[in-house]
Parts: C-alpha cells; sequence; structure tokens
C-alpha cells in the first residue's frame, strides 16, 4: 500500500517496504526476597501502534510495577502497575518468541494491562496461580465514563520441563458505562517440548461480548494458532505456524464486508543466532481471506489474499 501499512489487524510489526525500529527498549529490575519491581521504557513502531489510545509519555512505557511478598516461607505476591498481558504465549520482545511476528491470537489480544495482580507460585514450581482486577482491555488510561473494573485469572501448570499448559481469561467492559457492552474471553494454550530440538505451540481463543447493551445476544470471535519449531543446532532453527482467526460479527477486526472477518494465515521463518545476544531472523507470511475480499492491493483492488516478507535484527545487551 502506498502509505506503508500492513493490514490494520496487525500491530507489533505493522509497517511495509520501509527500515524501521520494531521496539527498542531499556528495563532495570529489582529483586530481593519480598520486595520487587521493573521499570522499563521503550519506543518503535510497536509502542505507535499498540499504545495508541494512551496519552502522552505513556505510550513510551512497556512496564512499571512494584511488588510485596506477602509470606515469609511462600511465594504469594501482590504487585500493583502496568504489566505484561498475563494472556497467550507471544510477548512484544521478539527475540523471546518463536515467530519473528505475532500471530493473529496475539495481535488482536491485550499484550499489556494496569492494575493489582495477586498470584502465588508452589514450591516445586508446577502451579503458577493469579488473579488480576485492571483498568480493561489493554489499558492504563482508562475509558472516559467507565468506572467498572475489569477482572482477570491465570492458571498455569507445568508438570515437566516439556509441558506447560495455561488458562488465561478476561472478564470486563472496553465501553462507557452509559453503553456497557460486556466482554468475556477466554486463552488456553499448551507448549510442549518434545525433544532436544523439536517443539511444538498450540493455542486457542475464544470471546464474546454483548451485542447491544442490556442484551442477552453475543457476538462470538475465537482463533487458533499452531507453531512448529525445529532447532538444527544452537545457531539455525526453522519455525512453521498456522492459523484462524473467526470474527464474524467484527468485534475485534472490523473488515466492513458482509461475511465478516475469516482468515488463515500461514507462516515460516529462519533464525541465525549470529552471536550470543544478536539474533538475525527472515520470514514470509501469507493470509488467505475466506470469503469476503478484506484485502487490497498497492491500486486498492480488493483481493482474499496478502503476502508479505520481512526481516529482523535483534540485539540484547
Amino acid at each position: 500500500p502506498a502509505d506503508h501499512n500492513r493490514p490494520g489487524f496487525l500491530y507489533a510489526f505493522n509497517r511495509h517496504n520501509e527500515v524501521n525500529l520494531n521496539i527498542g527498549m531499556i528495563r532495570l529490575r529489582y529483586d530481593r526476597p519480598r520486595i520487587r519491581a521493573n521499570f522499563g521504557l521503550m519506543a518503535g513502531t510497536y509502542a505507535n501502534a499498540n499504545l495508541a489510545a494512551e496519552p502522552g509519555v505513556l505510550k513510551n512505557v512497556l512496564e512499571a510495577n512494584a511488588g510485596v511478598r506477602l509470606s515469609k516461607n511462600k511465594q504469594l505476591w501482590v504487585d500493583v502497575g502496568i504489566f505484561s498481558s498475563h494472556i497467550g504465549f507471544e510477548s512484544a520482545i521478539g527475540a523471546d518468541c518463536w515467530t519473528m511476528t505475532r500471530s493473529m491470537a496475539a495481535e488482536n489480544s491485550p499484550y499489556y494491562s494496569a492494575g493489582v495482580q495477586l498470584s502465588y507460585a508452589s514450591d516445586n514450581g508446577q502451579w503458577y496461580m493469579a488473579a488480576l482486577l485492571i483498568n480493561g482491555w489493554q489499558r492504563i488510561y482508562r475509558v472516559d465514563g467507565n468506572q467498572l473494573p475489569a477482572f482477570g485469572h491465570q492458571l498455569t501448570w507445568t508438570p515437566t520441563d516439556a509441558i506447560t499448559l495455561n488458562s488465561s481469561s478476561f472478564v470486563g467492559s472496553d465501553t462507557p458505562d452509559s453503553t456497557r457492552l460486556m466482554r468475556y474471553f477466554h486463552n488456553l494454550y499448551g507448549q510442549f517440548q518434545l525433544s532436544e530440538r523439536f517443539g511444538l505451540k498450540v493455542g486457542f481463543d475464544i470471546g464474546a461480548q454483548q451485542a447491544s447493551p442490556n442484551s442477552s445476544n453475543l457476538a462470538l470471535w475465537y482463533t487458533s494458532a499452531l507453531i512448529a519449531r525445529y532447532a538444527f543446532s544452537e545457531q539455525v532453527a526453522l519455525a512453521a505456524r498456522a492459523e484462524y482467526y473467526s470474527d464474524v460479527d467484527q468485534v475485534m477486526i472490523a473488515s466492513g464486508t458482509a461475511n465478516g472477518f475469516q482468515t488463515l494465515g500461514f507462516s515460516l521463518n529462519v533464525d541465525v543466532q549470529i552471536l550470543k545476544r544478536v539474533l538475525w531472523r527472515v520470514e514470509g507470511r501469507w493470509f488467505r481471506s475466506i470469503g469476503d475480499q478484506v484485502f487490497v492491493e498497492a491500486n486498492q483492488t480488493p483481493t482474499l489474499d496478502n503476502f508479505a516478507i520481512g526481516t529482523a535484527l535483534s540485539f540484547r545487551f
């Protein structure tokens, strides 16, 4: 497209035909037996797109939180502030993810939240539980006129080093109280390291929102993603992704078409660990709409398909 924007449902890597900064960040961490804190600042296209609704300098805050351990002998903590989201297996930090770009599921669910979190981790490290009271659906600055807090939970079971199962939820409203539309969302994923070199991640999200204020009718959407990764060596790895997103009622993704947004996605990326703290990635990604022509070509002609090739270079220090 002439404006260099990728399709509107993509946020983390949303620019096309240009060289840019996706995310540059610096983070400080304080960790003691009974007190902990994190503070991170960031800049880049990720911050511009994902924090567009936040005012002023809040757009540049990656995280800002502090916590107190409530028990001397147990990992029971209360934390307050701005956190990474408790939903999903992907984060804003690309080098921590198996694929260069984020899945449609991650792009259209919260990357961050602000509020209070009560968490507990078992002594054997197998269980993690958290209950959250937050400002809303990916909100630091609350929607004007919305006085209802949102709620969430996270439950993670790691029976072995090779298996992780997670359940997360959101219940709340992202609209003013006068036009309140309740939203209910659940994320389920599993991560399986089947061998030293081969791993799988699979996730399924489902959401429902009131079709109109005080209505018992719900608009539904759901998405699924499967990522397979194979490490040929410590330096070279390959990851493939298949995904599907269905939002017929256009709650999360407004396609403006008769049958809403129903899209398949496939990607393949190669990772090269050039140095211990330098990662180079190349990814090809293809979207195919099921039914309506929700994409546009360079001349604004509607089409069923969208394809892009991208590359990213990540540095850690």
